[in-house]
């Protein structure tokens, strides 16, 4: 059996979990950050960190964030692993919107993404260990790991998964690929992890064209702060959007972070 809380310490990571908010059956792992599923509106603009800025931040605050590497020489990599359709399970429509957006937010915060489709557990196990073997991440300061399926609060649904035959990747087996036993490209560099994953039984809210509210929301947060806040308070604005009355959804909820440092993205630098 591995050892979650040594192996998962071990890595500088951020996770982000959206579950059904009426599922209570089993606790979530203390890394997962919960988040809703509904439809939102975009800002459809990344807001740029002029480069002064750049440059004031990383000399006041040089010993509290990760180093960002020359824009021109770091080899940044991202991945997005989507499953929309099941052999037991039902169609997540909207799911090409998230994809979509998703992947134009994280190229351009300067990653090079890939995306892999209906995958079983077996196989997505498989891209993520070929993923974390790639030899661009020695030259990049840090990764996103997108994931978009069906789920339960230990792990990522499967194309083949089932009550009677569960096909799921543990989110355990994440922690450990990408340990810095395992990773050492990626020794001691921030890894992001979104997981957008409703449980299979109960259709999440969410838009057939507009996606869901959480990986919505989540991307506004990122367009609008990203040039002036660390990840974490960009998470936060996450959570403050669904402090409104009118937001019909569960409060997305940072269970623990991992991060020694704060990590800021600045974009366009």
């Amino acid at each position: 059996m591995r050892q979650k809380r040594h192996e998962a310490g071990q890595i500088f990571v951020q996770t982000f979990l959206n579950i059904d908010k009426n599922s209570t059956s089993i606790k979530a792992p203390e890394e997962i950050v919960t988040g809703p599923d509904e439809s939102a509106e975009t800002t459809d603009t990344l807001k740029l960190c002029p480069h002064e800025e750049f440059l004031k931040l990383c000399k006041e605050r040089a010993e509290e964030i990760y180093p960002i590497k020359e824009i021109k020489a770091r080899t940044r990599l991202a991945l997005i692993i989507c499953n929309t359709e099941f052999d037991h399970l039902p169609l997540k429509n909207g799911a090409a919107h998230d994809i979509m957006v998703m992947k134009g937010l994280l190229e351009g915060l300067g990653y090079s993404v890939d995306v892999e489709e209906k995958l079983t557990a077996r196989d997505m196990e498989s891209v993520l260990c070929r993923f974390a073997a790639c030899e661009e991440h020695k030259s990049s300061d840090s990764t996103f790991l997108v994931f978009m399926s069906h789920g339960i609060l230990d792990g990522i649904c499967g194309t083949m998964h089932s009550d009677e035959n569960p096909d799921v990747l543990p989110y355990d087996t994440i922690f450990w690929i990408f340990n810095n036993r395992n990773c050492l490209s990626l020794k001691d560099k921030p890894k992001v992890i979104i997981v957008q994953a409703c449980r299979g039984d109960n259709v999440a809210w969410r838009d057939i064209t507009k996606g869901s509210l959480f990986i919505t929301q989540l991307i506004t947060c990122f367009q609008k702060y990203s040039w002036c806040c660390h990840l974490e308070e960009v998470f936060r604005k996450v959570q403050k959007a669904f402090e409104k009355p009118s937001v019909k959804a569960q409060m997305p909820t940072i269970e623990r972070l991992s991060m020694t440092r704060y990590f800021y993205l600045f974009p366009g630098n």
